[in-house]
């Protein structure tokens, strides 16, 4: 089997990367402005969208193919994503997904930028919802 490739997806190949989100039933969607990571096995395995946000950064649409889940996909594709990036990287995610999270340093011990935050009240009311932040300096 050819080794994963993870790497940054140029925006004129953004389509590619809703392609996979919908072949998967997902919602996400790849948000404009955004940088879009993906990990390759010959096509996308795996994605994520991070979103410039007063502070840092927003954590989107991290979802692995079912098919690639168990192998440590979704903290190497983060890790690469993250690895450059100043100030801290938030994420909202449902509360099953904290343990995840807190193995790769996130923690619910983090400020919100208001724009973030009143997102986090809108999706609460709808469905659980924690928010998690990854500090630059805890970025390793």
């Amino acid at each position: 089997m050819p080794p994963l490739h993870i790497e940054p997806l140029a925006e004129p190949l953004w389509p590619l990367l809703n392609k996979f989100y919908r072949s998967h039933n997902s919602s996400m969607k790849a948000l404009k402005g955004g940088h879009l990571w993906v990990v390759r096995d010959g096509e996308i395995v795996a994605g994520l969208c991070l979103s410039p946000v007063v502070g840092g950064q927003w954590l989107t649409g991290v979802f692995v193919a079912p098919t690639h889940r168990g192998q440590g996909l979704t903290a190497r594709l983060i890790g690469e994503a993250v690895a450059g990036i100043e100030g801290t990287v938030w994420l909202l995610c449902h509360p099953d997904l904290e343990r995840l999270y807190q193995r790769m340093g996130f923690s619910q011990d983090t400020v919100l930028p208001q724009s973030l935050s009143e997102r986090l009240v809108r999706y609460k009311r709808n469905k659980p919802m924690i928010a998690m932040g990854l500090n630059a300096q805890d970025k390793h």
